[in-house]
């Protein structure tokens, strides 16, 4: 006879069959993902030389997707908790894969914005949905520790693979080609999903309230927007209507939730402490970090001179430290405690984020291979045990709702991070001076990016030119540098909330057989 467990009023078979096969299928729309976030970055120079962007333009194209995800996240958990998660994210899946031959033929900067948020619509269907699976296929804690582990790890491994495989692609192909390796993924993921996924469910839901998906999406654009507008170009009257509506839109949506018999967000469940620690610490470390990741890329390509597959292949060791540390972080939490292991691995990302501020053009691989080690360790020790608390702090009914939050907190992080230290960066950068004798059209390209600068180099008189990348890459490094070190205050800082905020939060150790 099958093993029952009850937990929460909630009884059911313990081991679904097949339920390793499944996890297989669902970390490949996490890799698909990981994979489509990371090859953007070793992608930037090339299509910043064919596009031609603005500064602006470029950042949009590097964080509209995370806003699009941040503003459906939790009105499409909802969504799969209505209709069934396996058939969002097949669904999802498939989309994903068709809009990413819209990116890769992308033929202006508009065009590429709007691809990358069509691929934002598709993205925002598949990580809640895989959680929420791994949630309902796994109910002995300490193997959905190791499943969510092991999700956590694709996530890095597709981090990794995506700029190795990506910079393989852009030694022999166009930039666009980066885009095109999501289809064979998506392939696999829908014929095998198709038959090895066992479809869930809430059973009873109730409606899908479009009014409540209006004022999330309407709401956190609004404000995500402001924000970056404002650290970009300063605080003007766009800006606060921006800010003002976005955060009439969210409260609304907060007091609506409150009122509906089946919510689209349940905010009961902030009321647990460790959830709502967690999803806080999931938001701001991923602010702190990934505003820094985004730009690494180009320093190693465009300051450091690496070509795209050995910037790929340089920035393994975060991937390497992120795949072993999530494997063990359910381990490691419950011989110490959820509290220091978060803590520690926040920390730890802080102080590499430190030693970043003195880094230089010259500066040699060994020093940066390390941070990126320890950034990586880090990160797969805190990510997967704020993910692990997140789901066993709710009854599997709601675990798209809570799988929602988990990402939307990390989704709005990254676009925050990108926006606001991105910002940091290219107001830093444009601030350089010109060497003398630059054409003002030359000055001009050179101040909107640095890969704009490298361009516009290549187009002057040797001297003039070499002069002009050295100044650039300078302002650049510099940006860099102010960057890192808000990044790592914001870092240490949560480290120090989370220790509090989850003081005395425990993994859960077994399952409660019933009599």
């Amino acid at each position: 006879m099958s093993s029952t467990y009850k937990r929460a009023g909630v009884t059911g078979d313990l081991h679904h069959p097949g339920r390793w096969i499944a996890l297989t299928v669902l970390v490949l729309a996490v890799l698909l993902v990981a994979v489509d976030a990371t090859v953007l970055g070793l992608a930037t120079p090339f299509l910043s030389e064919d596009l031609e962007p603005t500064g602006t333009q470029l950042l949009w194209i590097g964080d509209v997707y995370s806003f699009v995800i941040a503003g459906l996240l939790v009105s499409m958990g909802s969504l799969g908790d209505r209709i069934g998660r396996k058939k969002l994210l097949l669904t999802g899946a498939t989309a994903f894969g068709a809009v990413s031959v819209l990116n890769a033929y992308a033929s202006s900067p508009e065009m590429m914005i709007l691809a990358r948020a069509l691929l934002g619509v598709a993205g925002a269907t598949l990580m809640p949905s895989t959680l929420a699976l791994i949630r309902n296929l796994f109910h002995d804690p300490r193997e959905r520790s190791l499943a969510v582990g092991i999700w956590g790890a694709m996530a890095s491994a597709g981090a990794a693979v995506g700029p190795v495989v990506g910079g393989l692609l852009l030694e022999h192909f166009w930039w666009g080609s980066v885009f095109l390796i999501n289809l064979p993924v998506m392939a696999v993921l829908v014929a095998v999903g198709i038959k090895m996924i066992p479809e869930s469910k809430n059973p009873a839901p109730g409606p899908w309230d479009l009014t409540s998906v209006g004022l999330s999406l309407v709401g956190m654009i609004g404000v995500v927007y402001a924000i970056k507008e404002a650290a970009a170009h300063g605080v003007g009257w766009e800006n606060v209507v921006a800010a003002v509506g976005g955060l009439l839109a969210l409260t609304w949506f907060v007091r609506r939730q409150l009122k509906l018999p089946a919510p689209l967000l349940d905010m009961r469940l902030f009321h647990h402490r460790g959830f709502s620690g967690a999803v806080l610490a999931d938001l701001l470390t991923i602010l702190g970090l990934s505003g820094i990741v985004f730009f690494l890329s180009q320093f190693l390509q465009l300051v450091q001179g690496r070509g795209p597959l050995e910037a790929g292949l340089a920035e393994l060791p975060a991937a390497v430290g992120a795949v072993t540390a999530g494997l063990l972080a359910g381990r490691v939490a419950r011989r110490y405690s959820v509290r220091s292991v978060v803590a520690v691995g926040l920390g730890a990302i802080g102080v590499s984020l430190a030693v970043v501020t003195v880094i230089h053009k010259e500066t040699g691989y060994p020093l940066i291979g390390v941070l990126l080690l320890v950034v990586g360790i880090g990160a797969g020790f805190a990510f997967t045990v704020t993910s692990d608390v997140i789901l066993s702090s709710v009854p599997k009914e709601q675990a798209g709702s809570a799988s929602a939050v988990s990402e939307t907190a990390y989704e709005l992080g990254a676009a925050l991070g990108i926006a606001l230290l991105g910002s940091i960066v290219t107001g830093v950068y444009k601030g350089f001076g010109t060497p003398e004798g630059i054409p003002a059209a030359a000055a001009t390209a050179a101040h909107e990016s640095l890969g704009g600068a490298v361009e516009t180099a290549e187009h002057l008189p040797a001297h003039q030119g070499s002069e002009l990348v050295v100044a650039a890459q300078e302002a650049f490094v510099n940006g860099l540098r102010v960057s890192a070190a808000v990044g790592a205050v914001v870092l240490l800082a949560t480290a120090v909330a989370a220790w509090f905020l989850l003081r005395g939060q425990r993994l859960e150790d077994g399952i409660i057989p019933d009599e």
